[in-house]
């Protein structure tokens, strides 16, 4: 059972567009989380950032076993096709706006992925910390990311802190890498073919037009 689940990432991104963006892309959360809701889907929000028109951006996170279904069908860009509310007389009414899929948050490493290495501790700890090899180098293979640990006296006791070490280092890792790879979507955004969106919706009450292409 366990393994049909699925977790991921999604990103909500107006690109630093209009008002009108930012009001479409509150919708489209909430459409997707109600989508989720009606699916099984666990969703929930991980980051946010709002104005008093809408959302600018948003980071979802999916888990279920239709999570990868549901993300495929909002994935790309999105069109909204309505006569702005915030400017009555500007003529343009279409607005876009995108969902990315972002890198998958790293799992807590196992031992076969990590390169253990013990040395003599150095500094305080006393006569028995210096004698015994009891300081462990935890590497993970995959990034090179290493972290040292000496604070505990036993190899066992270093070796399991130096795990939760090395996992939150690899989680700040990630949230770095996320960054970088939000930042690409958003130029990236402003390259999106605008006459092929995945889904398009019109009008006030946001209707979907079925014709559009999934």
């Amino acid at each position: 059972m366990k393994q049909n689940l699925q977790t991921v990432y999604l990103q909500i991104s107006t690109a630093q567009g209009p008002a009108e963006c930012r009001i479409f892309a509150r919708f489209v959360l909430g459409r997707l989380i109600a989508e989720a809701k009606a699916e099984g889907v666990e969703a929930e929000i991980i980051s946010e950032t709002a104005d008093k028109h809408g959302i600018m951006s948003a980071v979802l996170k999916l888990d279920g076993k239709h999570a990868e279904t549901l993300a495929q069908r909002w994935q790309g860009s999105l069109q909204w096709i309505c006569a702005s509310s915030v400017r009555p007389k500007h003529p343009r009414k279409n607005w876009y706006i995108g969902v990315f899929r972002m890198p998958d948050m790293p799992e807590m490493p196992s031992e076969s992925e990590i390169e253990f290495q013990t040395c003599r501790s150095g500094g305080k700890g006393g006569q028995h910390v210096n004698k015994t090899e009891s300081a462990v180098r935890a590497t993970h293979k995959a990034s090179g990311i290493s972290v040292r640990v000496e604070s505990e006296r036993s190899q066992h006791a270093n070796k399991k802190l130096a795990l939760t070490l090395l996992a939150q280092k690899l989680a700040e890792h990630h949230a770095g890498q996320a960054d970088d790879y939000a930042r690409a979507q958003h130029s990236q955004l402003y390259q999106v073919e605008r006459g092929n969106p995945k889904r398009t919706f019109v009008g006030t009450e946001f209707k979907e037009k079925l014709d559009a292409k999934s």
